[in-house]
Order: structure tokens, then sequence, then C-alpha cells
């Protein structure tokens, strides 16, 4: 508590400086704005979309066809409201559940990601990781976040293959580097994924090539969105593809307009559903962040429920 109290004052104060001489105002309007910004971490919200990309019939008469997607958890020990929060997004019913990655913020929270996700776990579901997967979090100033410059990483070993493994004996696909075909109710799905771009650990050569044409839905997994990972994706005829990482901007202008990415596309596709050439992209703007930056400004975290369609 006494670490996260002095993050907490070194953020406030740091705000207060760049917005008293940004804007005019004082220290303590900086302050109050980082508090308001500490209360969003837990303000958790749901995106939903309806997406018409099934040929006709192909649901068999059911409606939609939901795939859950929850990206960046940042876990750490003791976060109940986001592990009570993301569970009970089972209530939802998701046909599929894809995670994009960055699920660790503590060597001590695998347990917490577990209990986290839960009954989602007993789902049909797919995951790549993202670099805060492997390595630990280190200290730097937050603000640092919005010049777009790429950190180094820690280098400091997490516990992934320990989380890994307990998402595959409950039932999940490891879709890094890997070409998937298999059937989800009616839905044949084709999906592949790389490992993270946003420090050159992917590999496109491994999963090169257009997806299975016979396949109802064809999905990109990729935890960083880089447009030259994106651009390769949407070549070889992808239908969706979904990513994370960038939390949506996490330090917003009001509106939730985001000042950058840190992957290489523009602020306005930092969250939500857009296009990538004839490609539609999902970025998540994640439910969490690093424990050495516990802040969100007009960015609050959430999951998005995406309601795959028959075409008309």
């Amino acid at each position: 508590m006494n670490t996260r109290n002095t993050l907490l004052k070194t953020l406030a104060a740091r705000l207060g400086v760049r917005i008293g001489v940004g804007v005019g105002v004082g220290a303590a309007a900086g302050a109050g704005l980082a508090a308001w910004g500490v209360s969003q971490l837990t303000d958790f919200r749901l995106h939903q979309y309806t997406l018409p990309l099934l040929e006709p019939g192909t649901l068999r008469g059911a409606p939609e066809f939901r795939i859950l997607h929850v990206s960046d958890l940042h876990m750490i020990p003791g976060q109940e409201q986001k592990t009570a929060w993301v569970s009970a997004l089972d209530s939802l019913h998701p046909d599929l559940v894809i995670n994009t990655g960055d699920n660790l913020s503590d060597e001590h929270a695998v347990p917490d990601v577990l209990a986290a996700l839960g009954p989602l776990l007993a789902r049909p579901g797919m995951f790549i990781f993202g670099t805060n997967d492997y390595w630990a979090p280190k200290l730097s100033n937050p603000l640092t976040y919005l010049t777009g410059a790429k950190r180094k990483p820690s280098y400091v070993d997490l516990p992934w293959r320990d989380m890994r493994a307990a998402f595959i004996e409950r039932g999940w696909r490891d879709a890094t580097h890997k070409r998937l075909e298999f059937q989800v109710g009616p839905v044949r799905l084709a999906a592949a994924g790389v490992d993270d771009p946003h420090h050159d650990l992917d590999d496109y050569s491994t999963i090169a090539g257009p997806p299975n044409a016979d396949a109802d839905l064809s999905l990109a997994l990729l935890h960083a969105p880089y447009p030259r990972v994106l651009d390769r994706f949407a070549a070889d005829g992808y239908q969706l593809a979904l990513a994370g990482h960038t939390h949506g901007g996490q330090i917003c202008l009001p509106g939730g307009r985001a000042l950058t990415t840190n992957s290489g596309i523009e602020p306005a596709r930092a969250a939500g559903l857009h296009k990538h050439g004839d490609m539609n992209l999902h970025v998540s703007n994640g439910l969490g962040t690093s424990k050495f930056a516990p802040i969100r400004l007009w960015c609050p975290p959430s999951a998005t429920l995406l309601k795959i369609t028959e075409r008309s």
C-alpha cells in the first residue's frame, strides 16, 4: 500500500506540473485529475458491436455467434473488483472467448488471472500473449506513454508458462504462430495468430497464406496492432482481426480522444471497431494498466462482445 501511495503521489505531482505549464492550472488541480484517473481503473464498461460476416444459413436459426474479446488485464494480486467484473462476463454466454494478451503485471498474479477468467475458461477460447506476459513491468514515468517511445523490457521473467499451461488444460487454444481450425456450434473457424509485434517477436512466415476457404469465419490474433502485420492478415483474406495493447490511449483527451497508440496505427483507431483495408479490426482498450502507471483519463477499461450475424 505504501508503494502504491508513493506512486500515486508521484504521478499526481507530475501531472500537476505538466498541466500547470500547459493550461495554467495548479498542482492541486493536477492532483485531483490524477485521483479521478485512478478512480477510472474500476469503471468497467462493456462495448457491443454487430458484424454481418456469415453466409446465410450458417447459424441454423440462431440469431448470432457471440465472441467475447478481453485484453490487457495486467493483473496484480488483490484486484477484487476487476476479478468479479471479468468473471461476471460469463453471464453474456459467449460462444467463443478471445484473449489478446498482457494478462500479468506481477509475478504472483497468475492465480488472480485464473480467478478472473474462471468460468470463461470453461468456454471455447483462444489466446496469444503480449510482452507483459513474458516480462515484469518496471518503474518509469507514466507520461512517457504519450511520447509513443518504445520502452525496453525489463527481461525479468514472469510465470507465463504456468499460465499458458492452465489455459490449455482448461481447453483454450494457443494461437501463437499457429493456424487453427475447429468448430464451435455450427460455425467452422479458421484462425491464426502471431507473437507480440511490439518487440518484434512476430514471425508471420509461420502462418502465411489464406485461411481455409471452407471456414465460415476467419480470425486473426495479435497483441499490438502494428500495420505491417495487419497488412499481411488483410492481404491473406482474414475477415476479422483482434488486438489490444493500446489501452485506448490510456491518458486521453475529453471524449476519449487518444493521443497515441504506441503501436503504429493512428490514434483514431486506438480502440473500437474499424476497417483495415477490407478486413475488420477490433482493438480492445483493455481492462488494466501497468502497476507502475495506475491511471486512466477519459478511457475507462472495457471488454467487448462482438455479435457475428449472417449477411442479409
